[in-house]
C-alpha cells in the first residue's frame, strides 16, 4: 500500500505510535532493526551504530573521525572488518533506508526518512511535536522514568536527533513542508493522531 516515515521531538510518542500503526495496518516497523541491517552493510557491530548515533556531532566525535582516516583502518583491520565514521554512517543509513523502502507496506521510524525518501511516490511523512513538560511526562508515563531521568533523556535525546540531522546537511526537521501531516501531541492523543494517518493511507 504505502511506505510511512514518522520524525519526532524525543518524548513526543513516535516509537509508540509506529508499533501501534504497525499493527493497524499490518505493516512492518523499522526502528532499532535498521541498525542492523547497518551493521551488516558496514561490517560492524550494533553497538559501533549507537555509539556513532549517540555521539554524532560531539567533539570527541569529529576528534575520532579526523585522526582516524577510513583507508587507514581498513588496512589496519582486513578486509572482513568494516570501519564506522559519522560519513559513512549517513552514506550507509541512505543505502539501507531506500533498500528497505522499496519492500513496501513500511513504517521508518527517525534516521531521515523523510529527506531520504522525500521524491519516493506512494510515501508518507510525518512529524509528532509536544511541549517540553508534556514530552517528559510521557517518558515518565509510558517507560515509567522518574522525573529526572525523563528530563535528561529528552534533553539529550534532543540534542542527539539535531547532531545526527545536521550529518545529513539537515537542521530544519520542524519544518512541516516536509511533512503530509504535523501532530501537536500537547494537543492529541495516540489514538487520534494513528486515526488521522490510517484514514490518509487507506483513501483510494
Amino acid at each position: 500500500m504505502a511506505v510511512i516515515t514518522i520524525a519526532r521531538q524525543f518524548g513526543a510518542g513516535g516509537r509508540t505510535l509506529g508499533k501501534r500503526l504497525s499493527r493497524q495496518l499490518n505493516y512492518e516497523f523499522f526502528d532499532d532493526s535498521i541498525i542492523q541491517e547497518l551493521s551488516k552493510k558496514a561490517k560492524v557491530s550494533k553497538f559501533t551504530i549507537k555509539d556513532i548515533e549517540q555521539t554524532a556531532g560531539s567533539f570527541f566525535s569529529k576528534i575520532v573521525s579526523s585522526a582516524l582516516s577510513r583507508s587507514y583502518m581498513e588496512r589496519l583491520t582486513g578486509a572482513d572488518i568494516g570501519y564506522m565514521d559519522e560519513n559513512i554512517y549517513v552514506e550507509k543509513t541512505k543505502e539501507v533506508v531506500t533498500e528497505i523502502a522499496k519492500t513496501d507496506n513500511i513504517i521508518i521510524l527517525g534516521r531521515g526518512g523523510q529527506y531520504i525518501l522525500k521524491d519516493m511516490e506512494n510515501t508518507y511523512h510525518f512529524l509528532l511535536i509536544a511541549e517540553q513538560e508534556d514530552r517528559i511526562q510521557f517518558m515518565q508515563d509510558f517507560y515509567n522514568y522518574s522525573r529526572n531521568k525523563a528530563y535528561q533523556a529528552v534533553i539529550t535525546g534532543q540534542k542527539r536527533r539535531q547532531n545526527l540531522y545536521a550529518k545529513f546537511g539537515k537542521k530544519n526537521y520542524n519544518d512541516p513542508g516536509l511533512y503530509h501531516m504535523v501532530f501537536n501531541m500537547s494537543k492529541l492523543s495516540l489514538d487520534q493522531a494513528m486515526e488521522q494517518i490510517v484514514t490518509l493511507i487507506r483513501q483510494p
